[in-house]
């Protein structure tokens, strides 16, 4: 017996795949830590920039009060 799928199927099969991408794309970025709920994200950064010498006290210090 063939399996026959007209296009109402296809696409119904289409938002189902679509959606469980989305979960897991979310899922992943939840782990990561970059979700778009996240907190001290631009802080992170911004230390992370002053350890590398990349900006100086002055800049961290300015970026700190701005995020704030």
């Amino acid at each position: 017996m063939a399996l026959r799928m007209g296009p109402l199927e296809i696409i119904i099969i289409a938002i189902i795949i679509l959606f469980w991408i989305g979960v897991i794309w979310a899922a992943a970025m939840f782990i990561r830590g970059k979700g778009l709920l996240t907190k001290g994200r631009p802080l992170d950064a911004a230390k992370e920039r002053y350890a590398k010498g990349e900006i100086t006290k002055a800049e961290f210090d300015q970026i700190k009060k701005d995020i704030s």
